[in-house]
């Protein structure tokens, strides 16, 4: 599986705006937003390249579909199951 960006890029200063009592129980609360923000950023890309490879791929699975239904899976009289 290919990375989903360069994880040993350095960091970059950035300015964010986010609600002042959302901040202010994080803080109290001692989450790192740097990290939790990266944790996010990462989930809502790899969400976004799940989306994009489906929907490349939309035809593909629709044909392997398609010949599953009409011939089954393959080594479907070899299974104990």
């Amino acid at each position: 599986m290919r990375q989903l960006y360069d994880y040993k890029a350095a960091k970059k200063a950035t300015n964010l705006s986010v609600n002042s009592d959302l901040l202010k129980r994080s803080k109290a609360l001692n989450i790192n937003l740097s990290a939790t923000l990266e944790q996010v950023l990462t989930e809502k890309l790899a969400e976004s390249e799940a989306k994009k490879w489906l929907d490349e791929n939309k035809n593909a699975i629709s044909a392997y579909n398609d010949f599953v239904d009409e011939h089954g899976n393959f080594g479907d009289e070899y299974r104990s199951f």
